[in-house]
């Protein structure tokens, strides 16, 4: 009976390159007995498969995309209109996990303005919002005001039911009527518990929820045609539930379960069902229109408010705005545009997308969505809270290969020599 050899390093990377291809998701151990099952006539040690199957980038890793991991799920606009904000792009559905994106139809300049946008909804930094609390920026652009005679306040105001919110213009006036009324202190009062309750713990996706609920829930009293378009807005957002969120371990320091739960019923009483008389009265007259049952259920039951907070912590933009056509740009380590929030006198919320380098037709538009000057580990930890697995860009893809060449370099020598004796002492039946 002839003993086990150690087959030649070609012949080995073969065979498991083979293996690999053929069982995608088995992991190093199970490939391995595969191997000496299907080879009986080798002798091969696991480190040895291990070493060939990182040298090839076809080991697993603890956070890949296997099969049962959730991802984040969107929808495409029907009907969306990106002509309104450039006609150098076009939305395209990729599938899981990166969902939908946007890609260039034309030659682009580095440098170019691809859009400029003003948010569906603004859940402004706390320094902001403090500044709007406290009549010093505008209640709807955010735009810092000054002594102009254009300024504007709340026409609902008065000195028994005050409310400190000013614009910096008439037309701002007209656009926070989009929303501002809902979470007046003067006309509805019940909004007041819940937006406290967002500030007090910094909670910029709850503040952003109120924001996008109070103009949903607004169009659909004042404009049918408005509600339908708004509404498609946010139910094509990428969404991946909190609860879902606390399951993959992807909260990064958010509030816990016992939070959502007293938030939920701050925003109940908000928008559904305030606790006084006086309350009641004052929201029905801003929201006289019975709402659609299935429209109720999608805004406050449970889950669904769960659901609804995983959209805005996946969509928000770093400053607190929510963009229809910016929430559709995908991450890469490497983005090909910025966006920068440039008309600071005039529109503080409205932002620009630019590019970083030449783009051509065909190639997707993309953005970091954490700081690329981190290291591979640091940057796909933080990546992991958007739900998409492990970050797969190019330069994470070619920097882990580069680790792991490095990492079997070190380790080569030693493991080659204690690989080699083993097997040469299973050659000869010594072991």
């Amino acid at each position: 009976m002839s003993h086990p050899v150690a087959p030649s390093e070609d012949a080995l990377k073969a065979a498991l390159i083979a293996l690999k291809t053929a069982n995608p998701t088995l992991g190093i151990p199970k490939v391995h007995a595969l191997l000496l099952s299907t080879h009986p006539e080798w002798s091969v040690s696991e480190r040895r498969t291990r070493k060939v199957l990182q040298s090839e980038n076809l080991v697993l890793s603890s956070s890949s995309n296997t099969p049962g991991h959730l991802y984040p799920t969107s929808m495409v606009i029907d009907g969306l209109d990106i002509s309104k904000w450039t006609t150098k792009a076009e939305v395209r559905q990729f599938g899981k996990p990166k969902g939908k994106g946007l890609v260039a139809t034309a030659p682009i300049a580095a440098g170019e303005t691809i859009w400029k946008e003003d948010p569906f909804a603004l859940a402004p930094e706390w320094e902001l919002y403090d500044h709007q609390m406290s009549s010093h920026a505008c209640g709807h652009c955010s735009t810092p005001l000054t002594t102009s005679p254009l300024i504007v306040p709340c026409a609902a105001s008065t000195s028994a039911t005050p409310c400190p919110v000013r614009f910096c213009s008439r037309l701002c006036l007209a656009r926070g009527g989009k929303t501002h009324p809902l979470l007046c202190a003067s006309r509805n009062p019940a909004s007041a518990p819940l937006l406290h309750f967002a500030r007090r713990n910094q909670w910029m996706a709850l503040h952003a929820l109120a924001q996008c609920t109070a103009r949903v829930l607004l169009a659909y009293n004042q404009d049918e045609k408005a509600f339908e378009e708004d509404w498609e807005v946010v139910r094509s957002l990428a969404q991946l539930s909190m609860e879902e969120r606390a399951k993959g371990g992807w909260l990064n320091g958010e509030p816990d379960r016992a939070m959502w739960k007293k938030a939920h019923k701050l925003f109940v009483q908000a928008f559904q069902a305030p606790l006084t008389d006086t309350e009641k009265k004052r929201l029905v007259k801003l929201l006289k229109k019975p709402l659609r049952q299935d429209v109720a259920d999608a805004l406050f039951d449970y889950e669904a408010f769960l659901r609804g907070l995983g959209r805005m912590s996946l969509n928000l933009e770093a400053h607190g705005g929510l963009y229809v056509l910016h929430s559709h740009i995908n991450h890469s380590c490497t983005p090909n545009v910025s966006v920068r929030h440039l008309d600071q006198r005039t529109a503080l919320s409205r932002i620009t997308v630019l590019a970083r380098r030449d783009i051509a037709p065909g190639e997707e538009l993309l953005i970091t969505y954490v700081n690329p000057e981190l290291p591979l580990k640091q940057r796909r930890m933080q990546l992991l809270e958007w739900g998409f697995g492990n970050c797969a860009c190019e330069r994470c893809v070619k920097e882990e290969r580069e680790r792991k060449d490095a990492a079997v370099d070190e380790v080569g020598a030693a493991e080659d020599t204690a690989d080699l004796e083993a097997e040469l002492k299973a050659g000869l039946g010594v072991m």
